[in-house]
């Protein structure tokens, strides 16, 4: 909203100064301060408030160290990162943004999910919460609205260079132009010409031909047929993701500080890939896909790394607040949708590693219970206790030394990220 009020005020009145909301990085900035303001200002007070209303959480006996202490700690938390999200975003990203309204859908999608399955728990005393099959059906849902909006939106484009190679800058049939050529120049001054395509296409890491079109795979199914099989195989796999995200975010939200440090991390790797990709100067210096728009999303970002980082401040060990599903369900929904966004959902199992390994580990241990004791008559564990976290627990190892720990490995593995943008 302030973008929109500073640029009338900059091209009617001419006011002094008004430019600089012109530059994203400028309110990115402003975005990350004033989202670390309410979610530290806004935590005080609803904490406070959540205690009076005696909101707390129900802790499961697991005969983990330090469980009795969690009994009554506030929960719904997430609202707070919800709020902090939300908040900076309006006020300075260009809100009419194709991107910035999936973001903003995103997040209050998944985050009204986790709110009905944490009210559920709190105010009716169903420690079960809202049916699984339900939450499913919630991510589906946001599922179906990014696929068809990035499949189907005009303003979801690719830029490509016009080559003698390729003088239409289309690679096949089911690419659309949706703009005619335009001139830009490169850091040497060279002019060079582009064309924007509507494609679902995503990038291949470590690849030097480091695109893969949705298209291809569709092919499979015959090339007369691409223009049904095409939609429904991107959206089917971008269903795929928000669901193993989403899930993955609310399974590793079970040690005090882990999702929300975690989260913080891989936002600030994705905030990095945005920048890039929506700049064209930096997309053709690294030879990586440039999305026009995209760095609006930068804004979008760094009011969820300062959510993030301001929650954290309550929800380090010993844990103030939880987030309840409110927050990790919306999280992972965010992480996975701008994954998605910014195209590099083939990089999500180093990206959200953190995610993959305690979902995987859950999968594991069930698989293998069962297993054995269909073979054996009892069921026989490979962890001590699933989710991975849990496990460490039951080692003895305490919670503030397992969170740092897999903090760690997070930034290294969003360090590998990154690094994939110039292993090509």
């Amino acid at each position: 909203m302030l973008y929109y009020l500073f640029t009338y005020l900059r091209d009617t009145i001419h006011l002094s100064g008004a430019g600089v909301f012109n530059y994203i990085t400028f309110r990115a900035a402003m975005a990350i301060i004033l989202s670390l303001v309410i979610s530290m200002l806004m935590g005080k007070r609803l904490i406070k408030y959540l205690q009076y209303k005696q909101i707390g959480e129900t802790v499961r006996d697991l005969g983990l160290q330090g469980e009795a202490q969690k009994k009554g700690t506030p929960t719904m938390g997430g609202l707070i990162i919800i709020a902090a999200i939300l908040v900076p975003t309006l006020l300075f990203a260009r809100v009419m943004n194709v991107y910035i309204i999936l973001m903003i859908v995103s997040t209050i999608w998944l985050g009204m999910v986790g709110f009905l399955d944490d009210y559920i728990k709190v105010f009716r005393k169903n420690k079960e919460g809202l049916a699984g099959r339900f939450k499913v059906m919630g991510q589906i849902g946001l599922g179906i609205i990014v696929g068809l909006t990035l499949y189907y939106n005009n303003h979801v484009v690719i830029s490509r260079e016009v080559t003698a190679g390729n003088p239409s800058g289309v690679y096949n049939a089911a690419e659309k132009l949706e703009a005619g050529e335009f001139v830009r120049k490169d850091e040497n001054g060279n002019e060079r010409k582009y064309v924007n395509v509507r494609t679902a296409t995503t990038t291949i890491p470590f690849l030097k031909t480091h695109e893969l079109s949705y298209s291809r795979i569709a092919a499979i199914f015959g090339e007369k047929n691409l223009d049904i099989a095409t939609p429904i195989i991107y959206i089917l796999f971008v269903i795929f993701i928000i669901v193993a995200v989403s899930n993955g975010a609310n399974i590793t939200d079970g040690v005090d500080g882990l999702a929300t440090g975690v989260s913080a991390i891989i936002g600030v790797c994705l905030g990095v890939f945005a920048y890039l990709s929506g700049n064209y100067v930096f997309a053709g210096y690294l030879n990586i896909m440039h999305i026009p728009n995209l760095g609006e999303l930068s804004i979008f970002i760094g009011a969820f790394v300062g959510a993030c980082v301001g929650f954290l401040w309550y929800n380090a060990y010993p844990a103030q607040v939880f987030m309840g599903d409110t927050g990790s369900l919306a999280l992972g929904g965010i992480i996975a949708s701008l994954a998605i966004i910014i195209r590099k959902e083939l990089l999500i199992p180093i990206i959200c590693g953190i995610f993959l390994v305690e979902n995987l580990s859950v999968v594991i241990q069930v698989w293998y219970f069962k297993r054995t004791k269909k073979k054996y008559g009892e069921g026989r564990r490979i962890f001590l206790m699933s989710p991975l976290h849990h496990h460490y627990q039951k080692l003895g190892y305490h919670e503030s030394k397992i969170v740092t720990r897999f903090w760690i490995i997070g930034i290294l593995l969003a360090i590998m990220s990154i690094v994939t943008l110039k292993l090509q």
